[in-house]
């Protein structure tokens, strides 16, 4: 039974005020309760995406400090990069919710978030000035008599969808009145007989193609989105016109690479239609790139297709060339390395990271950890196979030291330092493999080095040669990433053109260029330029001139 009220007016209004005073601030504790809970969530959120920023700026420092350290590092800096956009999205929420529920209160201050300093504004961006209505009047007394003390700039990055426009070229006809001949200007040129694109047009839907994996059918979809109609069949021309037009600069490029004393080859698979099926073809890359040992030559990357993987294509693609070949163990190479081949024996120079990287899944104790957390049987993690990797990580630390370094420094280093690990650590695979059975796992491993011991020994005799094959892998990865977005090669004929666009994107992109702004300079002056003057459209010569301020 609840109390009994009073009688008296007076005492029972004291009452409800006392219980509307009481509900305001059971009101108020909850509001203060649920801002505070917002902040709490704001902040642990933000400290949440602060140590995956730092965890993530670790790592990359590390990978450019000392160089890749596992075979995983690139997918989990990809997969730290992705945790981390998350983060900063849930942060960037929290904050915003933390600081509604703080307005509704006075009792709690609101949470404010401290975020990374954002970088200017890039100097070269046009500028669009939009000047607000200066006060006519003091906003406190009313007085006109103003005088301007300076601005305020507050800057906005904004972007302007992508126009389209048609460029019409008028060509007028005079008709002498002597003789009555009809005299007319040139037809203008195009970069492909009839063509009805023009060269920056041209560029974009090669390198969306071929640079950024986008196919023709989703280009042809968004073009349709932004008003211009251009079939699938209507692009696929352009692009085999254009793969014609470019053949003469690849013939060039190939000349330049093959004219090397070192390379470096790798191949990659590429799914290709076949009959209602997908057969299994390949893409097979030669770098040049003298860098790693202080050349000034540029570097270039030449590529190949084929639609399998006999050893015969590596034999015709280097029919001509000798040399050092830095490269994996693949056997198709091996008649290359012949002493009585033709014109000469190409030296073998084996990757140590391949060596490594069959150690490293026999002593990868993350990955036993992690099997062991989701409860799966982990893998046994070989002391053996873990010291094989400690000791070639060794090697690696020398070689970070001496990249870019000339030839002669090199070798000197390497003589001193990596010779006698090198020694020790042949000496300890032979002792340790003699114990181990012909099936057993780091045997393999320690077999398929020491079978090549020479040309895994090789880089000691020679400032030149690298300790890796990294330099075709890095080339092949844009084939890699874009096979989930193309999925297949529709013909033999397709993946022959892809070589061609690839060598040349892929070329541009290792000297610094941006492949679609140098692809639309070259198409809209390839056909009339001299033949002997071709090697100016390299991409490594037209930087050199764009750079001196004149036309390449």
């Amino acid at each position: 039974m609840g109390a009994e009220l009073p009688d008296d007016i007076e005492a029972l209004k004291a009452r409800v005020l006392a219980a509307e005073a009481e509900r305001d601030l059971a009101v108020a504790d909850a509001a203060a309760a649920v801002a505070a809970a917002a902040v709490a969530r704001a902040e642990v959120s933000d400290n949440q995406a602060l140590i995956a920023h730092l965890k993530f700026q670790i790592a990359r420092l590390n990978r450019e400090s000392r160089g890749q350290r596992s075979e995983r590092s690139t997918r989990l800096l990809d997969q730290m990069e992705l945790q981390l956009e998350e983060l900063e999205a849930t942060a960037s929420e929290d904050d915003l919710l933390a600081e509604m529920a703080a307005a509704r209160t006075t009792q709690v201050a609101a949470f404010t978030r401290q975020k990374p300093a954002r970088k200017p504004f890039p100097e070269h961006l046009p500028r669009e000035r939009i000047m607000h209505p200066t006060p006519t009047s003091c906003a406190c007394c009313g007085g006109t008599r103003l005088s301007k003390l300076g601005e305020d700039v507050t800057e906005t990055l904004e972007v302007i969808p992508r126009s389209w426009k048609v460029i019409q070229h008028i060509r007028e006809k005079v008709s002498c009145r002597d003789c009555e001949t009809i005299s007319q200007a040139p037809a203008p040129f195009h970069v492909v007989p009839r063509g009805w694109a023009g060269p920056s047009l041209l560029a974009m839907i090669l390198f969306e193609k071929y640079g950024q994996h986008q196919p023709l059918n989703r280009q042809a979809e968004r073009y349709a989105l932004e008003g211009v109609d251009l079939s699938l069949s209507t692009l696929a021309d352009q692009v085999g016109h254009c793969a014609v037009a470019l053949a003469p600069l690849v013939e060039r490029l190939r000349a330049y690479v093959m004219s090397a004393t070192r390379l470096h080859g790798d191949d990659t698979t590429v799914p290709v239609l076949a009959k209602g099926r997908c057969d299994v073809a390949r893409s097979w890359v030669y770098v040049r790139d003298d860098r790693p040992f202080g050349g000034t030559d540029p570097p270039a990357a030449l590529f190949y297709y084929s639609r399998d993987r006999a050893g015969s294509h590596a034999r015709e693609h280097l029919e001509d060339w000798s040399g050092i070949l830095q490269a994996d163990a693949y056997s198709g190479y091996n008649k290359l390395y012949a002493a009585d081949r033709q014109p000469a024996p190409i030296l073998e120079a084996a990757c140590w990271a391949h060596g490594r990287r069959k150690f490293f899944v026999l002593a990868d104790i993350e990955a036993a950890a992690r099997s062991k957390a989701k409860g799966e049987k982990p893998a046994v993690v070989s002391p053996l196979a873990l010291e094989a990797v400690r000791r070639i990580d060794a090697l690696f630390d020398i070689e970070r030291a001496i990249n870019g370094k000339p030839p002669e420094e090199r070798l000197a280093v390497r003589q001193e330092h990596s010779a006698p690990l090198v020694a020790d650590f042949e000496t300890w695979m032979r002792t340790s493999r003699a114990k181990l059975s012909g099936k057993n796992k780091v045997a393999e491993a320690m077999d398929y080095m020491l079978k090549r011991w020479s040309a895994f020994a090789r880089f000691l005799k020679d400032g030149r040669i690298c300790l890796t094959n990294n330099a075709a892998e890095r080339a092949l990865r844009g084939i890699a990433l874009g096979r989930k977005s193309w999925l297949f090669a529709g013909s033999d004929r397709g993946g022959q053109r892809a070589a061609v666009m690839y060598s040349l994107i892929v070329t541009a992109k290792m000297n610094d260029i941006d492949p679609q702004a140098w692809l639309a300079d070259v198409l809209a002056r390839i056909a009339d330029h001299p033949a002997s003057k071709l090697d100016e459209l390299l991409p490594w010569n037209w930087k050199a001139k764009a750079l001196a301020g004149r036309p390449a």
